[in-house]
């Protein structure tokens, strides 16, 4: 209503000089300056809203594109599991987590594995390369554990089912494009509607406000990890299984995410299997589609793009199911971003003749399986690899690039036979120090132990000695229980 009584008002006002001109010609000369115009002293005063409200529509409009782009890839960790496909959900319920530390002054994050076949043999750990996974090579394992080899595949840290984000105290941010993000976040976290609140109650957005909120606030981060962060991952799991010596089989960008960590500890490696694992490329998976954010949720967004990718550059031998579970681990939330981040840190100047002709590579046997069938090109590269590992087996496979999904039991036939052909590896098994209060409890029973053989050794002769062995047995088993495992635990 004031509004337009201001106007009326102006109306009249207009009116009166109106007639004072028709009266008397002379009032026609302009005696003072001018009064500015209603309509350009509105203007002045609405300028500083009209901002606000153009600037907090556009902010709005590029959230809702952000929030509908990442809704094609990115749920909450329980939709997301829930979503999987059958042959994905089997193969986490029959692994485990462990927990790792790449950085010492972060929390530890936890690393996905999977074992195949007896324990009581050979160790075989496979590490996949960029884009991969442990499910890439649940077939190898399969083949592996039923050639009866004792295998186990992981997921690298931002692959699979394991960790792919670590909680981060978010770094401020400076200048237009900072206080804009800043926005942007507390629009996506509050609501479509939290601006346009924030506009009628104060007329302006609480920068102070929300700059004090978001920097008492964590974020996730992708993981990054680069070789050095990738070799204290395996080194630690290859420790907390207790696996060492182990038979280790590259694939892909593998090697030279792990080659620095394998001449650092050349002892606890027993042989080396590379399979298509070249260091003039990051792996058959084209990183530059991952890098656009337009382009890569295109390709992983469907399921036809996805396929022509794949069968154009890894493998022609996936199937419709196989495909599907790929593109849905790589859709998880902060996969791609993680993949990315582990290109970036690559070692783009590993040199694989040197790394051949270093002396800790003396004594440890290498093994070369390539794609015989791929390409003219990528045959060559084999050949090139081999020449410059002199002291390595070259050996062709009938499948892709990614051939344990084409030619899975082939591969886990040639790597038996390679790791069959070797001495038997020797473990040196390291016992666990025993509790002191669990020492008391031995030695009690020791004690009584002692007093039972010398009563049943006065009265029935030897009868007593092997009681004196039964107590000791009990003892173990306390030893047991008190760590949860119970009696009868298999080691």
């Amino acid at each position: 209503m004031a509004i337009i009584t201001e106007e009326e008002e102006d109306q009249q006002q207009l009116k009166q000089p109106l007639k004072e001109t028709t009266k008397s010609p002379k009032a026609q000369k302009p005696t003072s300056s001018p009064k500015p115009s209603s309509k350009s002293s509105e203007s002045s005063t609405s300028n500083p809203f009209t901002f606000w409200f153009y600037f907090t529509i556009g902010v709005s409009l590029i959230t809702l594109v952000f929030i509908s782009l990442s809704s094609l890839s990115s749920q909450d960790p329980k939709s997301w599991f829930l979503s999987l496909p059958n042959s994905l959900r089997q193969h986490f319920a029959k692994g485990r987590n462990i927990k790792v530390q790449p950085h010492p002054n972060q929390s530890p994050i936890e690393v996905f594995s999977i074992e195949q076949g007896p324990v009581a043999s050979e160790n075989i750990v496979l590490v996949h390369g960029f884009g991969l996974s442990s499910y890439s090579f649940r077939e190898v394992l399969r083949s592996l554990g039923n050639k009866g080899v004792h295998a186990i595949a992981i997921d690298l840290p931002g692959n699979g089912f394991s960790e792919k984000s670590v909680k981060v105290d978010r770094e401020g941010t400076n200048g237009v494009l900072g206080r804009f993000w800043d926005v942007y976040s507390e629009i996506e976290e509050k609501g479509f509607f939290w601006a346009f609140d924030q506009l009628i109650e104060t007329g302006q957005i609480p920068y102070e406000e929300i700059e004090s909120r978001i920097a008492q606030r964590k974020v996730a981060k992708p993981i990054e990890l680069g070789p050095e962060e990738i070799g204290k991952v395996l080194g630690q799991v290859i420790e907390t299984l207790g696996l060492a010596p182990v038979h280790l089989v590259l694939h892909d960008s593998a090697l030279g995410m792990t080659a620095n960590w394998i001449l650092e500890n050349s002892k606890s490696v027993r042989s080396i299997t590379l399979i298509d694992t070249s260091p003039k490329s990051l792996g058959a998976l084209p990183l530059c589609v991952l890098k656009f954010p337009v382009l890569r949720e295109i390709m992983f967004g469907f399921s036809f793009a996805h396929s022509w990718l794949i069968k154009s550059c890894c493998s022609r031998g996936f199937g419709a199911l196989d495909l599907e579970a790929h593109r849905v681990l790589m859709k998880s939330k902060d996969a791609k971003a993680a993949t990315v981040g582990m290109g970036k840190k690559f070692n783009y100047s590993f040199d694989i003749a040197e790394w051949g002709r270093s002396d800790e590579l003396k004594g440890v046997p290498v093994k070369v399986l390539w794609s015989g069938s791929w390409s003219k090109e990528w045959s060559e590269e084999g050949n090139r690899v081999a020449n410059a590992l002199p002291r390595a087996t070259f050996v062709t496979h009938s499948g892709g690039r990614w051939s344990q999904e084409d030619a899975a039991d082939e591969l886990a036939e040639s790597i038996v036979q390679f790791v069959s052909s070797l001495p038997a590896s020797v473990r040196k098994v390291e016992e666990e120090p025993i509790p002191e209060h669990i020492q008391k409890m031995f030695d009690e029973t020791e004690k009584n132990g002692h007093h039972n053989h010398h009563h049943h050794h006065h009265h029935h002769g030897d009868a007593g000695h092997d009681h004196h062995h039964d107590g000791h047995v009990h003892g173990h088993a306390g030893y047991m229980d008190a760590y949860g495992l119970g009696q009868g635990h298999a080691w």
